[in-house]
């Protein structure tokens, strides 16, 4: 009786003692790792792991822990394996996320857990808005800001009208209602088609090309990307009808599209030759790590996501349990990006610059993107006021 009495004693004495700091820094990974778009979260992977590696696999001196998930592009899946890594698992971090579709169906989970989520790519416009939360940060941007800044690049030109191309799906949506929101010329057609199956572009190329529009403008990342432009160049389109782009022309799409993407502009917050030091080195050891490869904006964004994770973890000297002085301390962005100095709005979404970006022959006659001009600097999302966050 007295064994027992002690033991229940003993047990009671460890619950009441306060929680110490984990031994280890948890983090899940979701992002699609097969099919066509694996090409994707591959650079997504490669990137967090080198930027592991140049913290030495260590953060505040604890062993890192991945865990890497496949959503197969799926929303169903993306909300099963972020519900895993909460519940199961029980993670300190959620990164990745290319899909817009598939980060809103996984949102709600990560939220009411209180598990911070940075999204490193899917920047849906709901994230920057009602739906916006403490415990969620982007390391990307939200949707309509980058073909926002092409809309402004073509009043630059002086391009008069245009045709809209997308995917039917959220990120779609967004990509041209930013190109909308900035374009001062007349849309003279929109057309939006099957996410992600559809590959052949035909009748859209033909409906652009009667519509008599001065430019076309598409979003279609991955290979939908490639197949886009093969098939606007095989029509004999590029000749007669200037393309413009956001995130359809990348270092993972480009050794595919050729010669096709040059003289095809675009716009980005990253690319490969942006001179700070930071990025000179990310982009040399990702060469360095992997062979033939280089590093994309979706890389880019996810290096930049394990040091914001790290900017946290020390600011509390490794105590997870402390989340308000972990928000505060992300929200500070107390770390050196690639893109270059940015600051957080109040809804957790860059503030930043846009750049436009062009597709060049590098010395060695190999395809490479290159910056030509900032087209607009400190660039806040037009949906930050409709988060309560303040």
């Amino acid at each position: 009786m007295k064994k027992a009495f002690w033991l229940a004693g003993a047990m009671a004495l460890a619950l009441a003692q306060p929680a110490t700091a984990a031994d280890s820094v948890k983090i899940g990974f979701v992002s699609t790792f097969s099919g066509p778009t694996a090409v994707i979260g591959n650079d997504m992977r490669n990137s967090f792991e080198l930027a592991l590696d140049h913290l030495g696999r260590k953060i505040d001196g604890k062993p890192v822990e991945v865990i890497y998930e496949d959503d197969q592009q799926k929303p169903d899946v993306g909300k099963q394996k972020t519900e895993k890594l909460v519940q199961s698992d029980k993670v300190d971090f959620i990164v990745g996320y290319i899909w817009s579709n598939v980060l809103l169906a996984s949102l709600k989970t990560a939220v009411d857990s209180k598990t911070f989520l940075i999204s490193a790519n899917a920047g849906p416009s709901q994230l920057a808005g009602e739906l916006c939360s403490p415990y969620v940060f982007s390391t990307s941007w939200q949707n309509d800001q980058t073909p926002q800044a092409v809309g402004t690049y073509m009043n630059q030109k002086g391009v008069k009208s245009v045709f809209l191309i997308g995917p039917n799906y959220a990120a779609g949506k967004d990509m041209l209602a930013g190109v909308k929101s900035t374009f001062k010329g007349e849309v003279v057609g929109e057309e939006y088609t099957v996410w992600p199956s559809q590959l052949d572009f035909s009748a859209e190329l033909t409906k652009a090309k009667n519509s008599k529009a001065e430019s076309i403008f598409v979003f279609y990342p991955g290979a939908a990307g490639v197949q886009f432009l093969n098939q606007y160049a095989q029509a004999g389109i590029k000749q007669q009808i200037p393309l413009y782009t956001a995130f359809t022309i990348d270092e993972l799409s480009l050794p595919l599209q050729k010669d096709n993407a040059l003289g095809v502009p675009g716009a980005q917050q990253w690319v490969n030759d942006l001179p700070n030091e930071e990025n000179k080195k990310f982009v040399a050891d990702y060469r360095k790590k992997y062979p033939g490869l280089r590093p994309t904006f979706y890389g880019a964004q996810s290096y930049d996501a394990a040091n914001l994770i790290n900017s946290a973890v020390v600011a509390v000297k490794g105590d997870l349990t402390k989340k308000d002085a972990m928000k505060a301390e992300m929200e500070k962005v107390n770390f050196k990006s690639v893109r270059g100095p940015f600051k957080y709005g109040n809804n957790h979404i860059p503030v930043q610059n846009f750049y436009l970006q062009d597709v060049v022959k590098d010395a060695d006659g190999q395809l490479s993107l290159k910056t030509v001009a900032t087209i607009v600097k400190d660039d806040q999302d037009r949906f930050h006021d409709k988060c309560a966050m303040k």
